[in-house]
């Protein structure tokens, strides 16, 4: 399990990093410098529970798994962002948009979730070759 939560963090990472600067383009920034946090490590390290919780579901459709999983991602977002948000830590801050709640998850992203806890998912049962 902590090898698998190793290689989430930095796939998470990863991600995020490819999210933020291609976020870029919708700012004209052409210079499409993507970001993360520290904080953010952990917190994608947690999809690591998405390969047990697959193997448990595994005759469901995908669609049910997906949606299960982006409520897990929208449990752990929120949970962490507020207690981030409470020693002012929270590296993201989701209040301009509309449908943000308290600020930490956004509801417009719940099909970039499942889609992302199916990749997560993926990965879990087709490993990639990297060795830590």
């Amino acid at each position: 399990m902590r090898k698998t939560f190793i290689q989430c963090g930095i796939l998470g990472w990863g991600m995020e990093i490819l999210w933020t600067g291609l976020d870029s383009f919708r700012r004209r920034d052409y210079k499409l410098t993507g970001h993360s946090s520290l904080w953010m490590f952990p917190i994608y390290g947690c999809a690591a529970f998405i390969g047990p919780l697959s193997r448990l579901l595994q005759k469901k459709h995908p669609l049910f798994r997906g949606n299960l999983y982006m409520l897990g991602i929208f449990l752990v977002e929120f949970s962490t962002g507020l207690l981030l948000k409470r020693k002012d830590w929270c590296p993201w801050d989701y209040s301009d948009s509309p449908l943000n709640i308290h600020g930490v998850i956004r509801l417009d992203y719940a099909p970039l979730w499942l889609l992302a806890g199916l990749f997560f998912e993926h990965i879990q049962k087709h490993p990639l070759s990297c060795h830590f």
